[in-house]
């Protein structure tokens, strides 16, 4: 696997319009992205309302965002599940959509063992045959991919990166430890970025890049550059945006900065439900004091 995932990825939204995929919203969206100069796109991830999204939808999206990119950047396809074999059918669903790569979450709700979790990945592996980035989020999941698993699995070659989402710099330093330049291991937070990258990370997978594209490119190269000083200026301008996409679950801040910001339908699809008011307000507030 010669596919490198790494730099400033975004998480893309799922824009929807009458309770269907917004096709040239999405579309604009990945223009936009690739112009700002970010490095990949991650679609169909949980900033894309991946569980909602019915099955013609997940090729809809998929496809789209493949045929705008037009191969300028990877378009790598969230495609991980609680069953192994479901977990392969969407893999393979999406590799024949034309997707470059795949995030593969931790099997949720079912928690499993770490052998358990190794047999699945070394499984997807064996079966689809793409590159693809590991995520690790005991806060969704209910499970933690544990570092001496992430070792174990350090032969497998169609695994190239590993999202780490534990909001700990530590996790980091004793997965670089661990695994070496095996896996390009990535912040799956925002706020981490900085201090992720400086113990050894290769990148983030934003969601704030959403908004801001430029400004989180920027933060990544210099932090490629070891421009600390730079790369912390950067960091603190963005900071208040990454708080605030917090402000209530994800993608629902993201969501309503978007349609305050771009115009896209105020829309997002229940269990999830459109940012109250206060939220409203502080997201204007900030992305009024974060500027492109």
């Amino acid at each position: 696997m010669t596919l490198r995932l790494e730099g400033a990825m975004t998480a893309l939204v799922t824009p929807f319009r009458d309770d269907a995929v917004d096709i040239d919203a999405l579309r604009k969206l990945v223009e936009s992205q690739i112009e700002a100069g970010i490095d990949a796109l991650v679609v169909c991830g949980t900033t894309g309302e991946s569980p909602t999204l019915k099955a013609e939808e997940f090729d809809q999206v998929i496809q789209s965002a493949v045929a705008q990119a037009k191969s300028r950047v990877p378009v790598v396809a969230g495609a991980g599940a609680a069953s192994t074999a479901h977990a392969v059918e969407l893999s393979l669903k999406a590799k024949r959509a034309g997707a470059n790569a795949l995030l593969w979450v931790c099997p949720y709700y079912n928690k499993p063992t770490q052998t358990g979790l190794e047999m699945h990945f070394r499984t997807l592996a064996r079966e689809v045959g793409l590159p693809a980035m590991l995520y690790n989020i005991p806060s969704r999941t209910g499970v933690d991919l544990q570092v001496s698993t992430l070792a174990r699995l350090s032969d497998v070659p169609e695994i190239v990166a590993v999202k780490e989402s534990t909001g700990t710099v530590s996790r980091t330093q004793a997965i670089v430890h661990a695994c070496g330049e095996r896996f390009a291991l990535l912040s799956g937070e925002d706020a981490l970025t900085l201090p992720i990258m400086a113990a050894g990370g290769k990148g983030v997978v934003s969601v704030s890049s959403n908004l801001r594209p430029k400004r989180v490119v920027n933060l990544v190269r210099a932090c490629q550059a070891n421009e600390l000083v730079q790369a912390r200026k950067l960091n603190q301008i963005l900071m208040p945006l990454h708080q605030a996409m917090f402000l209530e679950t994800n993608p629902i801040p993201v969501k309503a900065g978007m349609t305050l910001e771009q115009g896209h339908a105020p829309e997002i699809r229940l269990p999830l439900t459109w940012a109250q008011l206060d939220t409203q307000n502080k997201l204007a507030q900030v992305l009024n004091e974060v500027p492109e």
